[in-house]
């Protein structure tokens, strides 16, 4: 006899598994040990555990239908009621109850969320049924039609509703389409003769712009143009067979006019390059004469360079800073060397330099003879409190010194 605690075998062969309900008989075993029958009999256990982690997975992970799923769990569940095996079976059928619970829970949701589709697809249809009557009503014919036919394919793409509700939108969506249908037709009736309007207007146009055509007067005509383009756009379509050759006729007269003036002002162009290349030349011969070494003949050379610079005629707008900003950097150098010639050159502050630095001299000279006579008479203290106040009056001396210098000595 052998067991385990989910099941045995008696001294006869018999089989049993353990449940809650007691044991029962799941089959008979003589062809070897009961360790190998009770061995055979856990297989055939595992065998439906594997099936229930398949299901599980499947409903957990794949978009089984519910009818589906309750399909499989009862006939999983048969095969754990009817079992020859050995095993925990209660486990088993635990699992396949959570599997039932989660089966209908997830039929609920799919249930809510159709509902929720439907909803939402029959607030989406009273939108566009909404918005189909609006432009029912609109005259911006081509971006209307245009729209009408997309909210068509929009609904098309929308699930169908309840036989009743869906004829009902479907019908006042119709109806507003027809609607406009009719409106755009009796507008487009009315058409004809506000293009034959438009076309007599726009030969108008047409003679006076060729008539335009030869003048080279380029601002007064090149605006004429404009308001003659404006007032082009202001007449209106004519006829399809007339709009396309009048329109030939208008845009050539202004080609002839604009491709002339154009070539007037491609020579200018050229004529201001060329002066920007000039007067380049002339700032590179201007840097030249920094740093400035000789203030006079600096000031000369510029004085040339700037005369030859002023012949010159235009450059191109946006090059204009740059080669006038060259040209104001060597004359602020020069500026600056001026007033600096000026000060070193200045009688009034060399005399006010000098008498310092003679004053300082004066202090210097005292207070050294002052320290000697402290050495000598051996009293350090004061020696060393004059010796202090000597190097700052010295220090203060060189620098004069140095400032009396920048005026020549």
């Amino acid at each position: 006899m052998s067991s385990d605690p989910w099941g045995r075998v008696d001294e006869t062969g018999t089989v049993y598994v353990r449940t809650a309900d007691g044991e029962r008989v799941v089959g008979s075993w003589q062809a070897g040990s009961p360790d190998e029958a009770l061995a055979y009999f856990k297989r055939k256990y595992e065998g439906l555990v594997v099936e229930i982690g398949l299901l599980e997975r499947r409903v957990q992970t794949t978009d089984l239908s519910a009818k589906d799923a309750t399909t499989a769990i009862d006939h999983l569940r048969q095969q754990v009621d009817d079992a020859h095996a050995v095993g925990d079976l209660d486990a088993l059928s635990k699992r396949l109850d959570k599997l039932v619970e989660k089966v209908d829970a997830r039929r609920e949701e799919r249930k809510a969320e159709k509902a929720k589709q439907t909803d939402e697809a029959k607030h989406a249809k009273e939108a566009l049924v909404a918005e189909a009557e609006e432009l029912a009503q609109s005259e911006q014919w081509r971006v209307a039609g245009e729209r009408l036919r997309a909210l068509v394919d929009t609904w098309k793409g929308l699930p169908r509703l309840d036989r009743k509700s869906d004829d009902e939108l479907w019908h006042r969506f119709s109806h507003a389409r027809s609607a406009f249908s009719k409106r755009r037709k009796a507008h487009f009736a009315s058409l004809d003769a506000q293009r034959e309007e438009a076309r007599q207007a726009k030969e108008k146009l047409v003679s006076e712009a060729e008539s335009l055509s030869n003048s080279t007067d380029w601002g007064p005509t090149a605006a004429r143009y404009r308001d003659l383009m404006s007032q082009w756009k202001a007449a209106g379509r004519a006829q399809r067979e007339h709009e396309d050759d009048l329109w030939n006729r208008f845009r050539g007269a202004q080609d002839i006019f604009f491709t002339a003036r154009s070539a007037v002002f491609a020579e200018r162009d050229a004529e201001q390059a060329e002066n920007l290349k000039l007067k380049e030349e002339l700032a590179g011969e201007a840097e030249k004469l920094l740093p400035i070494t000789d203030l006079k003949a600096a000031r000369a050379a510029f004085r040339s360079i700037n005369e030859r610079w002023e012949a010159i005629g235009h450059v191109p707008r946006d090059a204009r800073p740059k080669v006038e900003g060259r040209m104001q950097t060597v004359e602020r150098a020069l500026q600056d060397t001026e007033e600096t010639e000026w000060r070193r050159t200045n009688p009034e502050a060399r005399a006010r330099a000098a008498g310092l630095t003679g004053q300082l001299q004066d202090a210097v000279d005292k207070l050294r003879g002052q320290v000697d006579a402290a050495r000598s008479a051996g009293n350090d203290a004061k020696a060393d409190k004059l010796q202090r106040e000597l190097d700052g009056r010295q220090a203060l001396l060189d620098q004069a010194l140095k400032g009396l210098e920048e005026f020549g000595g």
